[in-house]
């Protein structure tokens, strides 16, 4: 294969034209990343290189940022470089070191390609032997179709035009041009799950079939052209069953339990969630389970509401984050949402408004600061128009609020007096009277 040729050809369908986009080229050191470095370099295009420092491997670690430094000066290029303590992050987020280095890395260039305010692209080395890999790997985890189709040769931000270079081919053209790269010695340990399948499992299915990764590879090419087909016909269907309220999807449990196959149906709707294909049962099993019953992933919730399924990202936020409202401020911001604050005076003309986003309250009876913060258990209030005092627990129910609902309630506090439960009522203690002469209204604004 003609490597330089067929790159060409990739950069020409990703960015035709003249008008070239910036590219950020992830490079470890290793011969992968070293081509495709060399493969931008002898095409004269715009790029700059950024590096990551896992810090796992000690001194050796330590070699490969130093010769990706050299690299850089030697094609006199920018470079980005990035030490992570991947084996803290890991830790702390209950992650294998591999899936770990990956969240970090791609985080990371996101950023840089943000901070660059340009369009532009993240491009990395992988080519058909890690296409080969992934899809086996996906096989025995269990996937849908797209699993089976390969990675995407171009996907959001991240491209991959080496996507259909073997590693033979690869090596060659190193050899050939004279590149001199670094080896990673954990590439030889078969305790990686991706290793285990390189050095281990592949090897021993070519001894069986000696076409095996060129079998995989057209089943790639053939199961990709399938999943277009699936995929026009799957995406209408799905997105007349899904209503989308924020950041928030609500699916009506009668209708899905309606399409066939349903299986098919709830795994598209789950698999970008952070669900795994096994838990495709585990959802349709949640249709018959009683209310409020859920299941999780990492990142989201499914939830079954009464007649609902609701997905919708887990709260992450600190449960005991609390903000301070002093009398002069007029915007607070907290966990994406803004309260507006607003004195008013209150006169004949004046009237309440009807919306449960705004309050407006007795501004005497107030006494800064305020306390902006979530509900918590305990909590108690005098629900407007009520003598009474009510847990917010108890008020929750009434108001048949969802588990998700609750929560991401958060109180307005004063002098450790619930003012308002926003969004939905303000206590009894703190209404607008005839002699009420000065308020303040506060607003809860996305």
């Amino acid at each position: 294969m003609d490597l330089l040729k067929a790159f060409h050809h990739e950069i020409s369908k990703l960015a035709p034209g003249s008008a070239q986009p910036f590219y950020l080229v992830a490079v470890s050191g290793g011969v992968d990343s070293v081509v495709l470095c060399n493969l931008f370099q002898q095409s004269r295009i715009n790029y700059a290189i950024a590096h990551c420092n896992f810090q796992l491997r000690g001194d050796e670690s330590e070699r490969d940022e130093a010769f990706v430094r050299s690299l850089a000066a030697k094609y006199s290029r920018e470079i980005f470089v990035q030490k992570f303590d991947t084996g803290k992050y890991a830790s702390e987020n209950r992650l294998s070191t591999q899936v770990a280095a990956r969240a970090l890395r791609y985080a990371w260039f996101r950023s840089l390609l943000s901070d660059k305010g340009t369009p532009g692209f993240i491009v990395t080395a992988h080519h058909a032997d890690d296409n080969i890999e992934t899809v086996v790997m996906n096989f025995f985890r269990g996937t849908g179709l797209k699993g089976l189709a390969g990675m995407d040769r171009h996907f959001q931000q991240v491209f991959r035009p080496m996507l259909d270079f073997r590693k033979k081919d690869i090596l060659a053209y190193a050899k050939n041009h004279a590149l001199e790269f670094v080896e990673d010695s954990s590439n030889a340990s078969s305790n990686y799950t991706r290793n285990y399948f390189r050095n281990e499992l592949l090897p021993a299915l070519q001894q069986v079939f000696p076409e095996a990764e060129e079998n995989i590879l057209r089943n790639i090419q053939r199961l990709n052209e399938a999943q277009m087909v699936y995929e026009e016909a799957i995406a209408p269907k799905q997105r007349k069953l899904i209503e989308v309220r924020g950041d928030e999807e609500h699916i009506p449990v009668l209708k899905l339990k309606q399409f066939q196959p349903l299986r098919t149906m709830v795994w598209e709707i789950i698999k970008t969630k952070g669900f795994s294909a096994a838990q495709t049962d585990e959802v349709i099993r949640l249709l018959d389970a009683g209310n409020g019953s859920y299941i999780e992933s990492d990142d989201y919730r499914i939830l079954l509401n009464r007649k609902w399924l609701i997905l919708s990202p887990k709260p992450g936020q600190d449960p005991g984050a609390i903000f301070l409202v002093e009398s002069t401020d007029r915007n607070v911001h907290f966990e994406g949402k803004q309260l507006a604050i607003q004195p008013i005076h209150v006169d004949a003309s004046f009237s309440i408004p009807g919306s449960q986003q705004v309050a407006c309250v007795d501004a005497k009876e107030l006494q800064f600061p305020l306390m902006l913060r979530r509900w918590k258990t305990g909590d108690y209030f005098y629900p407007l128009g009520m003598k009474k005092k009510k847990k917010l627990s108890r008020f929750f129910i009434d108001q048949k609020l969802s588990r998700i609902q609750k929560e991401n309630a958060w109180v307005l506090e004063s002098n450790k007096r619930i003012v308002w439960v926003l969004g939905y009522r303000i206590d009894d203690r703190f209404k607008l009277t005839k002699a009420t002469s000065k308020a303040i209204r506060f607003s809860l604004e996305d």
